[in-house]
């Protein structure tokens, strides 16, 4: 046989190799099973879970990071400036503090709703969620979890703002502010303000760790999470 026949032969079959090679490394969306994709889902919430708690139970989780910190409710903080003239301010910086701790202590009691919720989700879900956007998990998560979780963080909650008299005090002006449609219903009382914002930035710090594994699944050194959203890119 011809040399030049033999070199185009072994290259032609060397890169038939590398092409099948290539195909068989290169999965799809299409090429997973719903067993797969559900158990790829599942390790992604379990992480973005874990994640958040630890972060957010951590001392000034909430207060000492911007992105989630709890602010004074709108209306109190359109007057904080005219308060902190009347001496007020530092029962302000309380507030705030109380209502961030409070936050804090509250954010463990997730951990089991969310596990039970990782449970719930069926493999045919799966792959819609996976094809759902960059926080499609976490929103399964906040659908699934919200409301139970408010009714579980508001007891806790309200034993954080119930040291500061001024909480007490807010809720009575608030309370009479909403009825004139001055503020929001859901912010009149400062119990249940604190508890919505502990939540939000809940599924803000999930969403953010969901990013990251869609982002680079590699880094987690989850060989499910790579199969499942390296299959995305």
């Amino acid at each position: 046989m011809d040399r030049r026949q033999f070199n185009f032969i072994q290259a032609f079959t060397l890169a038939t190799l590398a092409g099948m090679q290539l195909q068989a490394h290169a999965l799809t969306l299409a090429d997973l099973t719903n067993m797969d994709a559900s158990k790829g889902l599942k390790t992604a919430l379990e992480k973005g879970a874990s994640s958040a708690i630890s972060v957010l139970s951590a001392p000034n989780g909430y207060l000492g990071n911007e992105k989630v910190r709890i602010p004074l409710p709108g209306y109190l903080q359109d007057a904080a400036n005219m308060l902190r003239t009347l001496g007020q301010g530092a029962r302000l910086d309380e507030l705030v503090e109380a209502m961030n701790r409070g936050a804090e202590a509250s954010v463990p009691l997730a951990k089991d709703l969310l596990t039970k919720a990782v449970q719930t989700m069926t493999v045919t879900d799966a792959k819609g969620i996976l094809q759902g956007g960059d926080t499609a998990v976490t929103q399964f998560f906040a659908d699934k979890t919200r409301v139970d979780l408010g009714v579980k963080f508001l007891p806790v909650v309200t034993k954080a703002t119930a040291k500061i008299g001024l909480a007490e005090k807010y809720n009575q002006l608030a309370g009479k502010a909403s009825e004139f449609g001055l503020i929001k219903k859901e912010d009149a009382n400062i119990q249940q303000y604190v508890t919505g914002k502990t939540l939000d930035g809940l599924y803000f710090m999930i969403a953010e760790e969901e990013k990251k594994i869609r982002q680079n699944p590699v880094a987690y050194g989850s060989s499910i999470l790579t199969k499942v959203f390296g299959a995305l890119k």
